[in-house]
């Protein structure tokens, strides 16, 4: 199975990929919207891009994406991070990782380099590579990215020991399933009015259906004007879901509703 997701190799999204393809069968790409447009696109079978994490929360880009084209939702992998400070030694006067592994540390980076320059950069294993590569870089990534030169300065630097990161693996839009314990949504009403997003949660809560997350992005038409996107934990091959989604479907008669898919949970830990 061909399957895309953030490189270079090493990066946390890679390790999730993992569990989905053999790495022979892996290809990077520098963004998430260009891993969901080249799965839209049919150049892969999956792409697996963040969603959220436990500490700094939703991926922005990957809601905008999931929103913008035309993909399936088929399975969510969760996996702890583990976050390591890496470098040639210890002088280094910058410190480059993802911008989320970087607020995902602040506290360490405030206490331990107040005055060291924080750098975000396009991945994790990007910052690694440039630590490899200057003796003044840093890094924090994996601690078993810590090899040709790099030592692991401190291991478990993260602000809280539970961080974790939920990713999809996104599929061609054929390959939706309606199996599976959780269901992604995307609604746009295409109209904004006191009580809106109440009456669009109402009909998940009449039926008993639990919500485990709703977030909101701006649409891009207008100010104040907004998608959102629903987690549902229960499937799309449940009537109770499927009566749900009818009656947001009337509400959002001047917009739409994106039925991204149903699907499990898989937890990878390395």
């Amino acid at each position: 199975m061909a399957a895309v997701t953030l490189g270079p190799e090493g990066t946390y999204s890679h390790r999730a990929t993992r569990a989905i393809a053999d790495g022979d069968e892996i290809a990077f790409r520098q963004s998430v919207t260009a891993i969901v447009d080249a799965v839209a696109g049919g150049e892969y079978d999956r792409g697996v891009v963040p969603i959220e994490n436990s500490i700094e929360g939703s991926v922005t880009e990957s809601l905008d994406a999931l929103a913008e084209y035309d993909v399936a939702v088929v399975r969510e992998i969760v996996t702890p991070i583990r976050h390591a400070l890496l470098a040639q030694g210890d002088g280094f006067d910058t410190i480059a990782s993802h911008s989320q592994a970087l607020a995902q540390c602040r506290s360490y980076l405030e206490r331990e380099y107040p005055t060291v320059t924080l750098e975000a950069v396009a991945s994790t294993a990007q910052g690694v590579e440039f630590a490899r590569e200057d003796h003044s870089v840093a890094g924090i990534g994996h601690p078993a990215n810590a090899e040709n030169g790099l030592e692991v300065l401190a291991e478990d630097i993260q602000d809280q020991d539970s961080n974790a990161t939920r990713f999809f693996a996104v599929a061609p839009l054929e390959e939706r399933s309606r199996g599976g314990g959780k269901t992604s949504v995307v609604v746009y009403p295409n109209t904004n009015y006191p009580g809106l997003l109440l009456e669009l949660l109402e009909p998940f809560g009449d039926r008993d259906i639990n919500l485990s997350r709703v977030e909101s992005r701006p649409s891009g038409q207008r100010l104040g004007d907004y998608v959102f996107h629903v987690d549902v934990e229960a499937g799309l091959y449940e009537s109770r879901t499927e009566a749900a989604l009818e009656d947001i479907e009337s509400l959002a008669e001047n917009g739409w509703v994106k039925r991204l898919g149903s699907y499990d949970t898989e937890h990878v830990v390395e």
